[in-house]
């Protein structure tokens, strides 16, 4: 996913789900996933979009 559909897709979920999200890099591009189911390396996270 392109980073830009990445940021956009990142802050709609946010304010759909009302809980934080962040946006990683991985090494097919960039995931958006809730930050509750991330557990993997902080350096890859790009930024946590947070709804309130």
């Amino acid at each position: 996913m392109s980073l830009s559909t990445a940021q956009r897709y990142a802050w709609s979920l946010a304010q759909t789900l009302m809980t934080c999200v962040v946006l990683v890099h991985t090494s097919d591009g960039y995931a958006v996933m809730t930050d509750a189911d991330y557990d993997g390396d902080p350096s890859l996270i790009v930024h946590v979009y947070d709804p309130f």
